[in-house]
Order: structure tokens, then sequence, then C-alpha cells
């Protein structure tokens, strides 16, 4: 059973208050006291909670994250690199996600109030910007990870979209492609944006272009990427390549085109973005863009780690390079 605080003030014939300020070195305890207080600590084994003891010297020890969800594909990357960090530190971590709506901001919202983390990560759910950033402004350490091309006016870690989408047009060029298709994601996302006009501007640099009929809204989702290709297809317009704006997308293009016998990569070459874990596991295998996500929930934790211990937070955002994975839906030609 747990000692707790209560039974060390009991033995030692003081309130809760004074074991605390014993615990926590305040000068204002009676030499004599803090001597019993601590011979009774030593007495029945009694160990202070390192939250407990954080909150009274004025800091939790613990980050607190805010998330969408915890289903999107590449989360668990993410939160990977955050976790390893934070422990590595001693901290600990708070996790929110917005499933419930207003019930889940609510609650959140309560925990600010309550100073239950020192700072916060943070994958922006939707229309939660402006909350977000008014919590930074009135002095809550905030960094934004994958700012998904919103540009916040605070502390942020995001990726190249557009020059990841360039190199993946560049390498359906180098393949000997030159009808192109694009899933894009969900077109309220600055990434999707930068995406699509980076993809744009290398074809561009080699004198070519997409086909406006070729380019279909996708949702970042299997079932969306497998509907959007059934789209291109129905418009009878040929396309040997198909640039799809995240992973999941792009596994729905691959079921698409094998439902109708076009063979991955004989027929039509694909590339997808960011590099999920199942990429790999596709079949074929998926070429893909990748989002250096471990990396990025590391520099993230990073970021406020230095400023707890007195740094400043950066005003430009952290820019992580992303990189093409060759596998076998596009291969090198």
């Amino acid at each position: 059973m747990r000692v707790t605080i209560a039974e060390v003030a009991l033995r030692a014939q003081v309130s809760k208050a004074t074991v605390s300020r014993v615990l926590n070195g305040k000068p204002d305890v009676d030499v004599t006291t803090a001597e019993r207080v601590r011979h009774v600590i030593d007495e029945i084994g009694y160990v202070p909670s390192a939250r407990a003891v954080g909150l009274a010297r004025g800091r939790a020890r613990t980050v607190g994250m805010l998330a969408p969800s915890l289903t999107w594909p590449w989360m668990g990357e993410v939160l990977q690199g955050i976790v390893d960090t934070l422990e590595a530190e001693g901290y600990g971590l708070l996790l929110y996600t917005v499933n419930r709506g207003p019930d889940s901001l609510s609650q959140f919202a309560s925990h600010v109030s309550a100073n239950a983390f020192d700072g916060l990560l943070v994958i922006e759910p939707p229309d939660t910007l402006n909350y977000i950033a008014t919590l930074y402004a009135q002095g809550l350490p905030v960094v934004m990870i994958d700012d998904r091309g919103s540009h916040p006016q605070f502390p942020s870690v995001a990726t190249t979209n557009r020059e990841g989408a360039q190199g993946a047009a560049r390498h359906l060029l180098a393949a000997g492609r030159t009808k192109f298709a694009v899933v894009t994601g969900p077109m309220q996302f600055g990434c999707t944006r930068e995406r699509l006009d980076g993809f744009r501007d290398a074809l561009a640099a080699a004198g070519l272009s997409v086909d406006p009929r070729l380019v279909v809204d996708g949702d970042f989702t299997t079932d969306g990427g497998t509907v959007a290709t059934e789209k291109l297809l129905s418009t009878g317009i040929p396309f040997d390549g198909v640039f799809a704006h995240n992973d999941l997308s792009a596994m729905g293009v691959l079921r698409a085109l094998r439902k109708v016998g076009r063979d991955v990569p004989g027929d039509v070459s694909v590339v997808g973005f960011d590099d999920v874990p199942i990429a790999s596991h596709a079949e074929p295998s998926l070429t893909t863009v990748r989002q250096p996500l471990q990396e990025m929930g590391v520099a993230a934790a990073r970021m406020l780690l230095s400023h707890f211990g007195g740094e400043a937070l950066p005003e430009k955002p952290l820019v992580l390079p992303t990189s093409l994975v060759v596998r076998q839906s596009a291969p090198q030609n």
C-alpha cells in the first residue's frame, strides 16, 4: 500500500502543508520540526509523487498534447518521437483529442485552467487555431506539429510539402511518365494546396501540365482514394502516373487500378505521401514521399523542453525536409 503525505503528517504531528514545505526545502520550517518530518519519511519509506512535488515548485513536469484523433495513420509515429523525448527528461504526457466535439474541448479547457501541464504540443484539430493562438498569447508555451500550411503565429514544426511534391513529379518524369493524375487531400488544408502547386511547378519546368479533369479531390482515406480513381477512370482520359496526397489515398488508388486490370507499375506508376508503416506492405509496395514523422515529434518536444530550461521559443517555424522512398509502385527507371 502506498504511504501518503497524510500519514507522514499524522506520525510527525504536523500539518500536511508543513510536510510539503519540508519536501520542497522551504526555509520557513523550524529546524527541529523539519528533522522530525524527515525522520518519519525515512522510517516509513514515504516517496512523494513527482507530479505533486513539481506542482509545489510551480511546474507539473507534464506536457499536454491536443490532437484531432488517434486514428490518423501517422499519429503513432509522431507520438513515439514525443514520448521517447519527454520520458528521457522525466516528463509525462497528457493526451487530449476532440473526438467528442465541444465536450472534449471543454474538458481540455478546464485542464488548461487548472495548469495541469507546463506546455502544449498541437496537431491542429479543426476550427481550433484561433483558440490555440489565444492560449499562446496568454502565456502558455505552445508548439504546433505539422502546420498543414496554416503558418500559425506561434512556434511550429513543419515539413517541406511543396518540395516533396516536386520530388514526386520529377521521379515520375524520370520513369518516363507523361500523362498525370492527382488525387488531392481536402482542399481546405494548406498542405494539400502546397503539394498540388509543387507537383504542377515541377511538371511546368519540364514543359508539361496536368489536365484539370485529372485532378480529383480526395479525403485522405483509402475509400476516398478508390472513389477518386474511379472518377479518373470514368473520364476516359489516359494517364500513366498518379500522385496521391497521402499513403491511404494511394492504397485506394492501387485497389481501384487493380480492380480494372491496370498493372502497377507497368501501366500506371503511383506515388503517395507520408511513408506510414503500411506503405512498405502494400501490393505492390508503395513509392512515397517520406515525412520525418518521428523526427517532427522529437523536435517539437525538445523545443518545449528547451523553453522550460530557459531558452526562448523560436519565432520562425522549424522545417524538416521530406525525402523520396522508392519502392515497387514507381520504381527507379
